[in-house]
């Protein structure tokens, strides 16, 4: 197991070096110029040129990629431009609350959407099978941000249960999970329609297996086959995918946090890009694809623990 962790740990620089590659391109084709950006169009030209070659703009292309991977293996992600300090310490205060949301509807789209999917495929064509299927076909027809919004009308507004933006600081547990109830409700309600449609298929398919008719046969209770046999071998694709659920969660945090004015990473990175601050929009960047590079990791090495045929190789 350690050498296929270690394998795999290998197998993500690469992955990383690529990523970070695209991520500095993609800054640097970007419309406008970072140095304009911060003086202002009324700067003058002289003002402008000093700024760049302060920046490091005027060099090669390949001598700024350099630079810029030098200063990631130092773990320096830069100075933002507009306020002159470092990015880390903004990325910091917001990673939690981004983590936070992500891991609440994940836990959410787990504990709801799997007991979902088991009794919909043990119920199969019957009422609570086209009810589940209903209901998670509307939970993949709303929008993240639209959903977000319905959410915030009723519970907030029309009967003021929960606070509707904001995130207050982790010291103070009980405001902190109450703002965080509504943005989670949001992105786990998605999951939960993913979830619960992806075990109900695989459900589906491992009832109709030899080993689940002879463990009826042996005269199993009906609960022991399906949680002990059945639910076991239904749930490896779920895990399998549960790394995908985790990037597209991130991905949509984007949007809720703008939605709930959560202190994330998705409302730092739309304050970036308003403010065309160019370094804390890369530094951004660069951390979103790194816990995108690590999840995948983290995923492939629970499969391969979860899943027994799957060899360390």
């Amino acid at each position: 197991m350690l050498k296929h962790i270690i394998r795999r740990l290998l197998l993500a620089i690469p992955t990383l070096l690529a990523v970070f590659t695209v991520i500095f391109i993609i800054v640097r084709v970007a419309p406008g110029d970072p140095a304009t950006a911060v003086l202002g169009d009324n700067a003058s030209q002289q003002a402008v040129e000093s700024l760049r070659e302060r920046m490091g703009l005027n060099e090669p292309l390949w001598k700024q990629y350099v630079t810029f991977l030098g200063d990631l293996a130092r773990g320096d992600l830069g100075d933002s431009l507009k306020t002159s300090q470092p990015v880390w310490n903004q990325i910091r205060s917001a990673l939690p609350h981004t983590l936070e949301l992500t891991a609440a509807a994940i836990i959410i789209g787990l504990v709801v959407g799997i007991p979902i999917g088991i009794i919909t495929a043990v119920r199969r064509n019957q009422w609570p099978d086209y009810l589940g299927r209903v209901v998670s076909l509307l939970g993949l027809s709303f929008p993240a941000f639209y959903l977000g919004i319905l959410l915030m009308y009723f519970f907030a507004v029309r009967l003021n249960w929960l606070p509707a933006v904001g995130a207050p600081a982790f010291s103070d547990p009980a405001a902190n999970l109450k703002h965080l109830i509504l943005p989670a409700i949001t992105l786990g309600l998605i999951e939960i329609a993913y979830i619960s449609r992806m075990t109900r298929s695989a459900m589906i398919a491992v009832l109709t297996d030899d080993y689940i008719r002879t463990a009826r046969a042996k005269g199993l209770q009906e609960r022991a086959v399906l949680l002990k046999h059945a639910l076991r071998a239904g749930l490896l694709p779920v895990v399998s995918l549960v790394g995908i659920f985790v990037i597209s969660l991130i991905g949509s945090s984007v949007l809720v946090e703008e939605v709930f004015a959560r202190p994330g990473l998705g409302k730092l990175m739309v304050g970036a890009t308003k403010q065309k601050d160019y370094t804390s929009l890369q530094s951004i960047m660069v951390v979103y694809a790194f816990i995108i590079v690590i999840v995948n990791l983290l995923t492939d090495i629970v499969y391969t623990w979860v899943d027994p045929r799957v060899k360390y190789t």
